[in-house]
């Protein structure tokens, strides 16, 4: 699809969470490589081994550092022009009548919660810039025009809730020029997946990084897979 992208990042900033494998540290990366400065959260900093990103300690279900993450970037860049709310984990596939309420409550915490409350913090700093953007990692098993059947159920209401936030952020915020889109990356080899999946996580990456570099007038609100508009 055809929309207006930056060629370069340069002096832009970005937040990517759970940044330290997978999907995250790839889109942390691509980032890297288009120019921008990019706060790499983990929950462990020593993980970030990549020293072209500034290692920020961020545990998404933990308010405290969610706040010093925000009050860090403010402090040391003044400014934020991209969120990247990519951070999760994967249930399991119990029913719900099955599946343990310690397992419901940290797979909607990560997932959902999570992002929810971080992004509520960034808007202060995401606000004043022209176009910013927050991407959600979402999934196709959050589609409410598809059967969500085959378990899951913690990890499939929290996407479809993280969708829900891409839509709210539209609506609410596309007037101050906030771009908000969610994106399928497709099942990709993770330690979720652990290595059952097809895809690389850099071809996971691929729509994330290109929805981070949106113009002001691209398109919001909406749900992406391989660069191309997906049903909600």
């Amino acid at each position: 699809m055809d929309v207006p992208l930056y060629d370069n990042l340069d002096e832009q900033v970005a937040l990517v969470t759970g940044a330290t494998r997978g999907i995250g540290k790839r889109i942390a990366d691509g980032l890297v490589d288009h120019g921008a400065t990019v706060y790499a959260g983990a929950r462990d900093t020593a993980d970030i081994d990549n020293d072209a990103r500034e290692a920020i300690e961020l545990d998404v279900t933990v308010g405290s550092q969610r706040a010093a993450a925000i009050d860090r970037i403010s402090d040391e860049a003044g400014c934020l022009d991209i969120l990247v709310n990519n951070a999760g984990v994967m249930d399991s596939r119990e029913s719900l009548a099955e599946m343990p309420t310690e397992t419901i409550e940290q797979t909607l915490s990560t997932n959902l919660h999570g992002p929810i409350h971080l992004t509520k913090q960034a808007l202060d700093l995401l606000l004043p810039q022209p176009g910013p953007r927050v991407v959600n990692v979402s999934s196709g098993l959050g589609a409410i025009t598809e059967p969500q059947s085959g378990g899951m159920p913690a990890y499939r209401i929290s996407k479809t809730g993280l969708n829900g936030l891409t839509r709210y952020l539209d609506g609410e915020y596309s007037r101050q020029g906030l771009l908000a889109n969610s994106v399928c990356p497709g099942y990709v080899q993770t330690d979720m997946t652990e290595g059952s999946a097809p895809r690389t996580p850099e071809k996971g990456a691929e729509t994330p990084i290109w929805l981070a570099r949106f113009k002001p007038d691209a398109p919001s609100g909406a749900f992406w897979r391989d660069q191309s508009p997906k049903d909600w």
